[in-house]
């Protein structure tokens, strides 16, 4: 009894040593990063990545089609792409598709409205 009541103390105190440890492993780290820039530029880059917005040219070379081409077209070719993407390519791919379609949809619905007579 006593032989597993000193085993189970010894575990005790390893573990918060250990745990210690990490912590002051983790916050040593942090402080390094922030010495070097690397916080700040990670942080920047996240940021930078977050707020690209497609180009309207960005969306037409990711759909094939031009400034000529009907909606119609840009419909069935988004549909085709999407579809081929979903079955045996990749995540990325598909998500670049659907963001170059929601580029040239906004572009579209901005050209409709100027359309019609106020």
């Amino acid at each position: 009894m006593q032989a597993a009541k000193i085993l189970a103390n010894l575990i005790v105190m390893g573990g918060g040593i250990l745990a210690r440890a990490v912590v002051q492993a983790y916050r040593q780290a942090l402080t390094n990063a922030s010495k070097n820039g690397v916080a700040q530029e990670t942080i920047q880059n996240t940021i930078r990545r977050a707020s690209k917005v497609m180009t309207e040219q960005e969306a037409r070379q990711v759909l094939g089609v031009t400034e000529e081409t009907p909606w119609e077209e840009i419909i069935k070719k988004y549909d085709n792409l999407f579809e081929n993407n979903a079955k045996n390519g990749s995540f990325y791919l598909q998500s670049k598709v659907h963001r170059a379609k929601e580029c040239l949809e906004a572009v579209h619905q901005g050209k409709s409205e100027g359309d019609t007579p106020s």
